[in-house]
């Protein structure tokens, strides 16, 4: 068995949807990234690699590499599985938490998990995504971000 943990955080501007867990939320704010900005789907990619000892995100689609500006993070998260799978790893199981003062996160959560389940190929039951907020306290509680904390846990 082995542990991965990850976090991203992204900067929210104006805009009008933010993209979470694959999931395209309508929301007064957008944010900014070469890719489409989804914290949690990164925070998971990051958990993952970390898991398998493959480095992070960065290393494997670096932002100043103009063919993943605005792609899809499920796009990175299924290399990222695939990675994971071609070194004999399985996945186990995934938690990850989303920190921010909005959009709630509750609402989206169902079909969050359902599209990580099948980019990962994986049973939705291994999957757990939940938010929280910071009280308004920090950059996140003023809703200058959103940031995204997880873990993953990977069998031999």
């Amino acid at each position: 068995m082995r542990i991965g943990h990850g976090y991203d955080v992204h900067k929210l501007q104006t805009g009008d949807h933010v993209f979470l867990g694959g999931v395209k939320i309508p929301y007064q704010k957008s944010l900014i990234a070469h890719s489409d900005g989804d914290v949690l789907l990164h925070s998971i990619c990051d958990a993952i690699l970390g898991a398998a000892g493959l480095g992070d995100i960065g290393r494997h689609f670096p932002d100043t590499d103009p063919q993943y500006a605005e792609i899809s993070s499920r796009l990175l998260l299924t290399k990222v599985g695939d990675l994971a799978g071609l070194k004999g790893f399985s996945i186990s199981n995934i938690d990850a938490t989303v920190i921010c003062e909005g959009p709630k996160i509750a609402p989206f959560s169902t079909q969050m998990i359902e599209n990580i389940g099948n980019d990962l190929k994986i049973d939705s039951t291994r999957i757990n995504i939940k938010g929280t907020t910071t009280e308004k306290l920090g950059f996140l509680g003023r809703g200058e971000g959103i940031a995204a904390v997880a873990v993953c846990i990977l069998d031999e």
